[in-house]
């Protein structure tokens, strides 16, 4: 792996005078605002690294940030595009949804050229691996054919399940509030759901929020961000999963299957979920949403009833698939096909895997399975 550097690409966490820096490069160089962020790395000397790097059978670009800032560069080679999610269409939403006209327009532009991005980016991929089925259409039907949905797990082994602790809070949430989509889950949650729920329940939203609601449930406690995510989640006895709308797959949902964390979740939230567990419970509703919160449930949990499951069916079905998907995909590079699973032991194969999909500010090329 070669690292390009290290950016703070956060909008919460930068002040006034960068992100006019980010959005005077986007207006220059007629791109995102995400992509403009990438290009405090010359083109250049991505183009050094990538004769450096050579022979290589293909590259795999993981996600469109750096894709989009460099995708001249990157273009000249054999690709397999991973989109995280439909972006043009989730910046979309976010534009309908924004109350004010200056984030309109900026959701709007970044709409228009993430367009023109993923198009580049997905018409010249051998393989696009999304998240969610429907994904798979969301770049035309032309794309659609070299599509295919890549089962996710947050980690490769087992997370190691904590149940016999007692719960700290009713219901707990984490997320990147910062992130569109994320926020106007929660602001759903909040405005929609929260009025239903008992006074006396307990409810812990971690993770930075910006401009934060006024509060009127005495239950809440906005905990900003935590020092272990995995902790927390399992200190709740039920998990909301709130997301209301965007693409892609939701990883908080992933991650609370792994721990057999019951749950309630909105449909949105269950995108690229094939088989759901019986404790979770669906509804798009914010007064159905809530049944399974109820009083009794919620005596129950106190008294010792977490109704938590094994996620190790789960986990192990997502990480077969996953490998599958992952060896379909890295035969389209020409070489001959020699599985994953097969070629290297477990640890080797973990490996492997996780640097090709996850470096989203380096480099990651696949070589060959046999020489990595």
């Amino acid at each position: 792996m070669h690292l390009l550097g290290e950016l703070e690409v956060t909008n919460a966490k930068v002040g006034a005078v960068t992100k006019l820096r980010w959005l005077a490069k986007a207006c220059l160089h007629r791109t995102t605002l995400s992509s403009a962020k990438m290009l405090e790395v010359s083109g250049k000397h991505i183009e050094t690294l990538l004769r450096r790097l050579q022979p290589f059978d293909g590259i795999v670009l993981n996600s469109v940030q750096l894709p989009g800032a460099f995708a001249a560069a990157f273009q000249k080679h054999k690709t397999i595009y991973v989109a995280h999610n439909v972006e043009a269409s989730s910046a979309r939403e976010s534009a309908a949804t924004a109350s004010r006209a200056l984030e309109r327009w900026l959701f709007s532009r970044e709409a228009r050229y993430l367009e023109q991005i993923e198009w580049k980016l997905t018409q010249a991929a051998l393989a696009i691996w999304t998240f969610a089925e429907a994904d798979r259409f969301g770049f035309g039907q032309a794309a659609s054919s070299r599509a295919t949905v890549l089962p996710l797990v947050t980690r490769w082994d087992q997370p190691e399940s904590h149940a016999d602790k007692s719960p700290e809070y009713d219901l707990a949430l984490i997320g990147t509030w910062s992130w569109q989509p994320n926020r106007i889950g929660l602001d759903w949650f909040l405005s929609e759901v929260v009025p239903f729920l008992p006074a006396d329940m307990s409810i812990g939203i971690a993770g930075q929020l910006p401009d934060a609601p006024a509060i009127s449930h005495p239950g809440i406690r906005l905990l900003g961000r935590v020092p272990d995510a995995r902790a927390f989640v399992e200190s709740g006895a039920v998990l909301p999963l709130i997301s209301r709308g965007g693409t892609g797959v939701q990883l908080k949902t992933v991650e609370t299957f792994e721990l057999g964390m019951p749950c309630v979740a909105t449909s949105a939230s269950l995108r690229g979920i094939e088989a759901l567990p019986d404790n979770c419970a669906v509804s798009d509703d914010p007064v159905r949403i809530c049944l399974p919160v109820d009083r009794e449930g919620q005596r129950r949990c106190r008294q010792g009833n977490r109704q938590r499951l094994s996620g190790s069916v789960f986990h192990q079905a997502q990480k077969t698939r996953l490998l599958e998907m992952m060896d379909e995909g890295l035969s389209r590079f020409g070489k001959p096909g020699v599985s994953l699973g097969r070629a290297f032991p477990r640890d080797e194969a973990r490996q492997s895997t996780t640097k090709a999909v996850s470096a989203p500010y380096g480099l990651a090329v696949h070589k060959g399975v046999q020489s990595r």
